[in-house]
Order: structure tokens, then C-alpha cells, then sequence
């Protein structure tokens, strides 16, 4: 199996407080390697909370979804690296983040089948 390595995002994403942002997605049965995941608070006063989310195709993001919940302090980087890579398998998974008080930037790393 060949694997297109690198990043998952193109860009840094910024999700606005208060709201929930789908970041990857299965497409064509390629399988995603979620490999680390960089969440920036952009508040210089305020303390963000956020949630990463693995959302199986057909399902909606809830507490039931959520595999990290952090606490992310005014202008902090938290670095999210799991022991092994979270496999979204199936055309239409995918991974979602929340912010809450605060807008986050994230940036996901990992491969994709070729």
C-alpha cells in the first residue's frame, strides 16, 4: 500500500469560537492516518477550550465523538501526537474540531492512501 505523506490540512485553520469545523474527510475509500494534530490558542487574554472529534460517516459531532478535549492557554501551542495514528477508514469519516472562548488554529499531519 503506497502512502502520500505529509500534511492533511493545506493550510492552518482557523475555527471562530463557538463554533464546529470539519477539518478531514475520508474521500474514495483512501484511508486517512491521522498522525498529529497542532492547536493554537490565538487569544492573547483569554483561556480556549477545545474538542477533536472522530465523526463516522453518518454520525454528528457530540459528546460521544469527542477523543480529545483540551485546555489551551492564551496565545499557547498544544501538540497532539496519539500512540498510533487514528485510521479513518470509510468514505465519509472524518475528524472534527469545537472551540469554545476563543478562536483555535489547527494544523493536522499524517497520510493518505495513494
Amino acid at each position: 500500500m503506497a502512502l502520500n505523506r505529509g500534511r492533511l490540512t493545506n493550510n492552518v485553520i482557523a475555527v471562530p469560537s463557538g463554533t464546529t469545523t470539519g477539518i478531514v474527510t475520508v474521500a474514495n475509500n483512501k484511508k486517512v492516518y491521522v498522525k498529529s494534530i497542532m492547536v493554537h490558542n490565538t487569544s492573547g487574554v483569554t483561556t480556549a477550550q477545545s474538542a477533536i472529534h472522530y465523526v463516522a460517516n453518518g454520525e454528528s459531532v457530540g459528546a460521544g465523538t469527542s477523543l480529545f478535549n483540551l485546555t489551551v492557554e492564551p496565545n499557547e501551542t498544544i501538540f497532539v501526537e496519539p500512540t498510533y495514528p487514528i485510521v479513518l477508514t470509510t468514505t465519509g469519516d472524518g475528524m472534527s474540531v469545537t472551540s469554545t472562548d476563543a478562536t483555535t488554529n489547527y494544523f493536522f499531519t499524517g497520510d493518505v492512501e495513494a
